[in-house]
């Protein structure tokens, strides 16, 4: 027995057995495409990022972010985010069952395929080295500038580079040091790698390594960076899945086929990755979350105006995106003004005429709803449920959510809660079966839209949470 254990305790001092693998290397659960499209979502793991998704004027975009938006209309499923940093913790994520797709821009390498399943490759790139340009560069010569810089990888040896953690990059650099005959002294950084760009262009760190499409949108954030060593041959990058969902691999496989063939990809592609002036204007706007964590000029008025509510201000200009994208002087069809689509009618009630005032016309947007709010707590208790029921009311108006809430009593149903009981029956407000029944009285309503707007709320609420500080 003794020797048993002297054994184990010399086996453990040499491989550690205490260590733990950094990540989970198989699935601990099976989830293909039929149960996800029976829950009706596909969870993606997403970086935060100027390129793969961020937000812009109140807008969520980005390439990932475009692109999953179109896969989920194809696979017929609602999606939901979660924000990652490294690709280990979203090989550990996704194979521990909290996500069904990474959706990096990932580098497909031999390795990573003993973990995950690779889709088809969206486009290929190469790996290229980031190093800042020599003070006063604009003023140098061509043949000046390129003797400033280093464009020999052999140049490295010695040399101290910042990599990601677990990234390719820090592959493809440990790989270099071996075929170039000379160490590089590297650095495994946890950060992101727009981190490690930026403390490149300010002079913080000498060197990091990107792929050159990431590279070549970050220099228009930075100019004085040089993007052009190239360290690689050409790689292809791709998403992923767990390696046990075969079918959701296969149908992701179908989409990116369709969308080279129809040319989405190419346009989605196209507008982050080769449009200087779009790249440009979200690299300097004050509403970009890529560099400040404003949503709007109307940020200051959507706090104060959403204390009175009891809402975080985000939900609250959630709202005003959606009904007017931020835009203070447009009026709907039916005479709606304004940032929060407020009805003149609705203006009088609450003692205010001038709409077009965007401070005003938020004022009568809170009371109307702190109005309905106060309306549903007498039959909805629950406030996140109740949040529901007021954007409900304040998109459709509130006599037809009451209409779907009787007849959501009639059938046996909660009356308190929303998805699958309330919005069911105001959705079924356009059958003759219900909008005829004595209980509806307010009749019609091609109600499937409000159902969507309350769900495009609260998605771009969650989306503003992850990108703006309370």
């Amino acid at each position: 027995m003794a020797l048993r254990i002297f054994i184990f305790c010399l086996i453990c001092s040499l491989f550690d057995c205490t260590k733990k693998a950094p990540f989970a290397q198989d699935p601990v659960l099976t989830r293909d495409l039929d149960s996800i499209r029976h829950r009706g979502f596909i969870t993606a793991l997403l970086d935060n990022n100027s390129v793969s998704y961020f937000i812009y004027k109140g807008r969520p975009m980005g390439y990932e972010y475009e692109l999953l938006q179109n896969l989920a209309k194809d696979l017929k499923v609602d999606i939901k985010i979660k924000v990652i940093s490294g690709v280990e913790e979203a090989i550990d994520k996704l194979n521990r069952g909290e996500g069904d797709l990474i959706a990096f821009p990932l580098t497909l390498t031999q390795n990573r395929t003993g973990f995950v399943s690779f889709t088809n490759s969206f486009f290929n790139t190469h790996q290229v080295l980031v190093q800042r340009r020599p003070a006063g560069w604009h003023k140098l010569t061509a043949d000046q500038l390129e003797q400033s810089l280093l464009r020999d990888p052999t140049q490295l040896i010695g040399k101290d580079v910042y990599v990601i953690k677990g990234s390719s990059f820090q592959e493809r650099m440990e790989h270099l040091s071996h075929e170039i005959g000379g160490k590089i002294i590297l650095h495994e950084d946890s950060a992101e790698t727009e981190s490690l760009i930026r403390e490149v262009a300010q002079g913080e760190i000498e060197y990091t390594v990107t792929d050159q499409m990431f590279a070549q949108v970050n220099q228009f954030y930075y100019p004085d960076i040089d993007i052009a060593t190239v360290l690689s041959l050409p790689q292809q990058i791709a998403w992923a899945v767990r390696k046990n969902s075969p079918e959701l691999g296969a149908s992701i496989n179908r989409w990116i086929a369709r969308i080279k063939k129809n040319g989405t990809l190419k346009i989605i592609h196209e507008k982050y990755f080769e449009s200087p002036r779009f790249s440009l204007e979200v690299a300097f706007s004050n509403y970009s979350s890529t560099r400040t964590e404003k949503l709007s000029p109307y940020d200051d008025a959507l706090k104060q105006e959403a204390k009175k509510l009891g809402w975080d201000w985000r939900l609250l200009a959630s709202v005003v995106y959606q009904e007017s994208n931020f835009k203070p002087y447009v009026k709907s069809w039916v005479g709606a003004i304004g940032l929060m689509q407020v009805l003149p009618e609705t203006g009088e009630l609450f003692g205010v005429r001038n709409l077009w005032n965007p401070n005003q016309n938020i004022q009568v947007g809170v009371r109307f709803l702190k109005f309905l709010d106060d309306y549903w707590k007498k039959t909805v208790a629950n406030e996140n449920e109740r949040t529901k029921f007021v954007l409900a009311s304040y998109n459709v108006g509130v006599n037809h959510v009451i209409d779907a809430q009787r007849l959501t009593k009639k059938y046996g149903k909660k009356t308190d809660v929303w998805e699958d009981n309330v919005e069911y029956y105001l959705v079924q407000k356009s059958n003759p079966k219900y909008y005829r029944d004595a209980l509806a009285s307010a009749g019609y309503c091609r109600c499937d839209g409000p159902a969507w707007y309350v769900k495009k709320v609260l998605q771009r609420y969650e989306e503003y949470k992850i990108h703006i500080g309370s």
